[in-house]
Order: C-alpha cells, then sequence, then structure tokens
C-alpha cells in the first residue's frame, strides 16, 4: 500500500480499514483514489450521483458498495437498522413490512457485502442484480466433464400407444390467514388480511370474496377445489408434478415453524385427493425466502430439506432421503414404467439468493450439476427416459448466466434421454427451447422443450393447472392443455370455483403450422416449440392469442414492437445469457416508484401484485440507484457510524 493511501485509509478511522479495503480490492487505481479523496472530503454521495448521471454506472455502484461496507462492518444489527431506515425513506413498503422483510434478510445481505471484494466479478454480479448498475460478467469457462459420449441413436419415435395423462400445477400460494370479507385493497404485497381495523370484513369498502382474488394470494378453499377438479377432470392421471411454492407473499411475516406448517398441510391435502405427486423446492419455501445457502457457507437451510424430506419420501421413496436431506434434489424411479423423475433444487442459480453473493463461490453448488451428470448417464445406460422439474426456469431474467449455461451443456448432452423439462415460477404460462447452437436458434438446432406452468395463485391471472398426453413408453409430450378457474364467472364466489379447459397447444398452435401438427401421437418436440414462436413472429393474431393465454386472459396488455422481440427471444432462451434481458438503472424496482418524490407523505399506495421473491431489501437496493436523498443518507449514516467507532 502507498504511504499516501496509508494515511488517508488511517485518517478514515476503523470503518476505512476493516470494511472499505480499497487497496486489497480489485478497483482500478483511479477508482480507489477517487473513492478515497470522496470518503475523506465526505463527497462520496455526490460522486456516485455524478457517476450515474454520466453513465458511469459499474463505478457507481462500487462506490455505492463501499458505503454499504461501511455500515455492515460495524455488525449485523447495525446493517439491518440503517437498510430499515433507508426502505421506509423510499416508501418501497409499508414500515412494518420494511422492518420484517430487512430484519430477516438484513444479516444475509450484510455477509455479502462484508465479504465482497470491491471491483470483483461477485460485485458486480450483485450490482447487476439488484441495482441494474453494472452488466452481467462473462461466464466463466467450465466444460462439463462427460462420463460418456453422446449416442447417435436421437430421441426415440412415440410408441403410437394410448396415450397417459400427467398432471402439473405450479406456485401454489397458500395464504392460511386468507379472511373473507376482508378488504382485497391494501399497500401490502398481498391483501385480503384484515390489517387494520378497517380492513375487517363489514367494514371493508372492498370485501373480498370466499374463493380468492387477484391481489391476494390462494385460500385453502381455492387449494382443495384445484385437487378435486384434477381428481375429476382427470382421474386417471399416471403422476402429478408439483413445481414448488407453498408459502404465501408475506414475506415479512414468515418463520420457520410457519413454513414448516404450510408445506405439511400443503402435501397433506395434496396426499388426500391425488396419486403420485412428485414436487420441487420453491424459492418461497424457505424462511427468509430465497435463502438457500450451499453447505460450504451455511446449513441453515437444513430444516427445509428435512421438511420437504419428510413429505416428499412418501411418494419418492427412503432410498432419496439422503439427497433431499443434503441439497433438496432427488432422483427416482417411477413405479409403473421407464421413466426417471430428477428434481433440481434450482434455488442454487436464483440471483435472487443473497447466500450466493459469496466471493469464490463454488461453480457447482453442493455438486448438484456432477450429481444431475451422473444420474442422467446412468439412466441413458438403463435405457431410461428422464423427466426434469424444478422451480425456476434457466433462461429467465432471475437465473444466473452461470449456472444455466453449465446446466444447458447437461441438457444438450443428455438431450436424447430427457424426455422433458418442467417448471414454474414465472406464474404465466409460457414455454421455452435449448438448442445446440444458440448462434443458429432455429428448428434444426432446437434440442429441448422447457414446459412452464401458470399459477394456482391468482396474482398473475386465472388459477389454472396442466394436463400433458404423454406417450406411455418415450414419456414424449404429445399434447398440452391448460385448465383454468375463471374468476369473473358468477358462480366463483358463490357456489365455487368451476373448472374449465382454457386451450391445448396443438388445437391453439400446432393446426396454425405449415404443415400442421394436429396427430394425436405425434410429439411436441422442441422444433415444434422454436415453429410456434416463428408463427408468433409472422402471426400477430397467433402471437396476441398467445399474450392473453399467458395471463389466462386476465389484464392483458399490448405488446408490440420491442415487447414482442423481447418475449420471442425470452421463449427462445433455454439459456439464460441468451434471452436478451439487459439490466435498467434502479432494477426491480416496484412500479409505484414512478412520481414518488410528488407524493412522499403519502401512505396509501397501490402494489405491483405480480412480484414473486421480491423483497423490501431488494427494493431498497434498487432505490440507491435513482434516489439521490437516499445516498446521501446511506453516507450520513456511515459517517456517524464511524465517528463513533
Amino acid at each position: 500500500m502507498r504511504p499516501s493511501s496509508t494515511l488517508s485509509l488511517l485518517a478514515l478511522g476503523s470503518i476505512a480499514q476493516a470494511a472499505v479495503s480499497l487497496e486489497n480490492s480489485s478497483l482500478p487505481r483511479r477508482d480507489i483514489e477517487n473513492f478515497e479523496r470522496a470518503i475523506e472530503a465526505r463527497s462520496l454521495a455526490d460522486d456516485i450521483w455524478n457517476d450515474i448521471k454520466n453513465a458511469a454506472t459499474c463505478t457507481a455502484c462500487q462506490g455505492i458498495l463501499v458505503l454499504l461496507k461501511g455500515i455492515a462492518v460495524f455488525g449485523d444489527g447495525a446493517f439491518v437498522s440503517v437498510a430499515t431506515e433507508l426502505c421506509k425513506l423510499a416508501k418501497v413498503e409499508d414500515d412494518d413490512v420494511c422492518e420484517g422483510t430487512v430484519g430477516l434478510e438484513g444479516p444475509i445481505i450484510a455477509d455479502a457485502i462484508r465479504n465482497m471484494d470491491l471491483g470483483s466479478d461477485t460485485s458486480k454480479l450483485f450490482c447487476g442484480s439488484f441495482l441494474g448498475l453494472c452488466p452481467e460478467p462473462s461466464v466463466p469457462q467450465w466444460k462439463i466433464p462427460f462420463p460418456s459420449p453422446k449416442p447417435q441413436t436421437g430421441r426415440p419415435a412415440p410408441s403410437g400407444k394410448t396415450p397417459l395423462k400427467v398432471v402439473q400445477y405450479s406456485d401454489i400460494h397458500i395464504d392460511p390467514l386468507y379472511v373473507s370479507g376482508s378488504s382485497s385493497n391494501c399497500t401490502k404485497p398481498i391483501c385480503c388480511r384484515p390489517y387494520t381495523a378497517a380492513d375487517e370484513p363489514g367494514k371493508s369498502i372492498s370485501p373480498a370474496g370466499p374463493n380468492g382474488d387477484h391481489k391476494c394470494d390462494t385460500p385453502v378453499g381455492l387449494e382443495v377445489s384445484m385437487y378435486q377438479a384434477i381428481k375429476n377432470i382427470v382421474p386417471d392421471a399416471a403422476l402429478t408434478l408439483f413445481t414448488g411454492d407453498i408459502v404465501d407473499h408475506a414475506i415479512w411475516n414468515t418463520s420457520q415453524p410457519y413454513n414448516q406448517k404450510q408445506i405439511s398441510d400443503a402435501y397433506t391435502y395434496m396426499s388426500q385427493y391425488l396419486g403420485i405427486v412428485y414436487g420441487t423446492a420453491g424459492n418461497h419455501e424457505s424462511n427468509p425466502t430465497n435463502a438457500f445457502p450451499p453447505r460450504s457457507i451455511s446449513n441453515s437451510s437444513q430444516w427445509v430439506y428435512d421438511a420437504l424430506s419428510d413429505q416428499w419420501t412418501r411418494w419418492v421413496g427412503a432410498s432419496a432421503e439422503s439427497e433431499i436431506e443434503s441439497i433438496g434434489a432427488y432422483s427416482t424411479k417411477y413405479p409403473n414404467g421407464n421413466l426417471r423423475v430428477i428434481s433440481l433444487n434450482t434455488n442454487f442459480y436464483y440471483r435472487m439468493n443473497f447466500w450466493l453473493y459469496q466471493e469464490g463461490i463454488e461453480q457447482d453448488p453442493d455438486g448438484q450439476i456432477q450429481w444431475l451428470v451422473s444420474e442422467l448417464d446412468a439412466a441413458e445406460k438403463a435405457g431410461e427416459r428422464v423427466y426434469i422439474i424444478g422451480h425456476m426456469p434457466l433462461g429467465e431474467g432471475d437465473a444466473f448466466h452461470a449456472g444455466s449455461n453449465y446446466l444447458d451443456q447437461v441438457v444438450n448432452r443428455y438431450s436424447s434421454t430427457i424426455a422433458a423439462m418442467f417448471f414454474g415460477h414465472t406464474h404465466v404460462d409460457h414455454f421455452e427451447v435449448s438448442y445446440s447452437d444458440y448462434n443458429s436458434r432455429d428448428a434444426s438446432h432446437a434440442v429441448m422443450a422447457s414446459y412452464i406452468c401458470p399459477s394456482l395463485t391468482p396474482t398473475s391471472g386465472m388459477p389454472s393447472f396442466r394436463v400433458y398426453d404423454v406417450d406411455p413408453e418415450t414419456f414424449a409430450v404429445l399434447d398440452t392443455t391448460t385448465y383454468i378457474a375463471d374468476m369473473t364467472n358468477a358462480d366463483f364466489q358463490t357456489t365455487g370455483p368451476v373448472w374449465t379447459k382454457l386451450y391445448s397447444a396443438k388445437e391453439t398452435y400446432g393446426s396454425k403450422l405449415n404443415p400442421p401438427v394436429t396427430d394425436a401421437s405425434v410429439e411436441l418436440t422442441a422444433a415444434f416449440w422454436h415453429n410456434v414462436t416463428a408463427l408468433f413472429e409472422s402471426n400477430s393474431d397467433v402471437f396476441n392469442e398467445y399474450i392473453s393465454l399467458k395471463s389466462r386472459g386476465w389484464n392483458v396488455a399490448s405488446c408490440t414492437g420491442d415487447c414482442k422481440t423481447q418475449e420471442l427471444c425470452q421463449l427462445r432462451a433455454g439459456r439464460s445469457e441468451n434471452n436478451c434481458v439487459v439490466p435498467s438503472i434502479g432494477l426491480h424496482l416496484n412500479k409505484r416508484s414512478d412520481g414518488l418524490h410528488e407524493h412522499e407523505h403519502s401512505h396509501h399506495r397501490s402494489h405491483d401484485h405480480q412480484e414473486c421473491g421480491m423483497s423490501a431489501g431488494m427494493k431498497t437496493l434498487g432505490s440507491l440507484a435513482v434516489r439521490k436523498d437516499l445516498l446521501d443518507e446511506l453516507e450520513t449514516r456511515a459517517n456517524e457510524l464511524k465517528a463513533k467507532a
């Protein structure tokens, strides 16, 4: 360290020496000198703001991290206190939501920031994910080692025999505290709870019906209604896939006992109404939400894996227990056919999981990718077909580019063995296509389809589930049909939800292809789904129908121009680095932040109810990129803590 730098750091006291560590960071020399001068002059917030205005956004974010480190070094309590104050000042949520959420996830954020090397790829990843101020770093190269070469035989042809029925539902988000008649309009992430006296049944001016509301999570009655509908509509279902997320969106008020009971209750209902159910771990199953650390960092999610193991082993057997309790994943053989189901813990690749922002994080958390390769290779040698299920789709913007890239290599290698992949998380009805060459995204290079199931919770559309027709020997998907409970039906809140068919893929899309694909025995291949995206590109009417079906006809918005281009890119992105998502400053900020300065003192705000996994802490971080007053407050609090040290 140069003598001048030593003097300036000593002048800053313990905050700079212990937390900022500029000289030992990966920052360029010029940035180090600028930050040191700004800290000494107590003008770092001004410099950060000027950098943002002058488009030097990644440099600006490193400056924000300097300030955040200056808070985090004083301990979790100090960090939680300051972050809670900033959350309230930003008005990204009500005060109690700020207190609860930041109190839960703040210590994890503080730990990540304390250990973060300024200027490193980890810091840039953090800045891109939560502030929209850095592009995502290049994917670290890792060529996955495979124990055997890919066979030349290709995918087996469908048998032509009578199809089986496979059910999928996702993102049920049950709210056991839902109260019929309570207010369906509120300032919280979810409503239909009597938060105040004015929200009580009989007093609310917007009373919720007994069976659900678009601004609320799922009442138990709606959940049971879906299970009953599945039993009635698909009495001969061979198996059911549940792609995760049980716990409601009141993420400021969760606890380990609360989540454990939610998990137990949901799977108990499933076992009462359905046959074999294969589940996967959603990001909401943990407490705090999204918090799934690799074992090399912490074992704090062990209770989640234990709770899931207690429920899943009734269907997957005791032999899978050790895998579930170790990494929250499993591989099991379907007892009535030549099918293996592999459930992945996609939370290890989820950018909202603060535990993953550690320096030197392993490229394969808990060895799950190597385990997956081993399971797929054994399945291939045994001639088994495989379904891969997980919560988060691997091509979504929520997926780290690196983890998605590595898993995509595995999918390409075993594309002849994997019959299909199934995910949830997005709450909407869509799909993704994986390719052998993402520079040539066409039908000839399409290798795998991911089926992304719409949610039961009505926050993003009508309550839904899917039924797949599958070949009984190859387990290839032959058709997919979505069923909904139409909330505009007059019977929905009176005699109860009425579940009806919304559409099927072959009827809606296959019939319009050239040549048409309507034969009941023909597989919906990855090439089929690519051709559907080409149909969307050339036929606006069909694309608009798809957009309407995404939300199951609810709150349908126009999607043209850049919106359509982005949507097509997302559908053709089984790998997240190819989804055309570009971070924007203040990424993930709630829509209600628009015009916030004009209404700073108003506590009557509308809420964007289409978020999943977003938290008050994340929104507060995003606010730092667009609110100069928050930067000033952050710098003031850092200086106050330093003065007391």
